[in-house]
């Protein structure tokens, strides 16, 4: 259960880390975007396919024409900064290029997450050894034996996660 909890806030980071947007195009980018479609909220995925052009730009296919106006609006009041062109049902996107600025920002931000996720790993460790303090079956060694296993494996998770942030700021100045 532990290693579980540990294993999903890593899932979680990951997708975080995927919808940040670097030179490249990728259709995970629009992951996060909902578009009101008949009164309801639905993710884009489930209305069009995601495809890559080329280098630095997506093609969105939407499938019902009717929705189209719909996720043109949802893909421009998005923070992604894009600006969509519309050909009957398929929408063009081009990623502009990223500036040193907003380079540099991406990056802090991937480091504000990081941290964050770093925080959950603590809190469940915090949580783990509360529990294991708790056992009153568990000799002071054996007590001490399980807080070092539990320490050994955030150490294990700390460092996936840095080298998540690693290779996301390596991908973020790639120019």
């Amino acid at each position: 259960l532990f290693e579980e909890r540990l294993s999903k806030t890593l899932d979680n980071l990951k997708s975080k880390f995927v919808s940040i947007r670097t030179g490249r195009a990728n259709p995970d980018l629009l992951s996060s975007i909902v578009v009101e479609y008949y009164g309801a909220m639905v993710p884009l995925q489930q209305l069009s396919s995601v495809s890559v052009a080329d280098g630095n730009s997506l093609m969105v296919n939407v499938f019902d024409a009717g929705a189209v106006s719909s996720v043109e609006k949802s893909i421009q009041s998005s923070d992604l900064g894009l600006n969509p062109q519309t050909d009957g049902s398929i929408i063009r996107l081009r990623l502009p290029d990223l500036t040193e600025d907003r380079r540099n920002e991406l990056v802090k931000y991937v480091k504000k997450l990081s941290e964050e996720g770093k925080v959950a790993l603590r809190n469940i460790r915090r949580d783990e050894l509360d529990a294991v303090k708790k056992q009153d079956d568990l000799s002071e060694d054996d007590k001490k034996r399980q807080s070092d296993v539990i320490q050994k494996v955030l150490d294990e998770y700390i460092v996936k996660i840095d080298g998540l942030v690693k290779e996301k700021e390596d991908e973020i100045r790639t120019i």
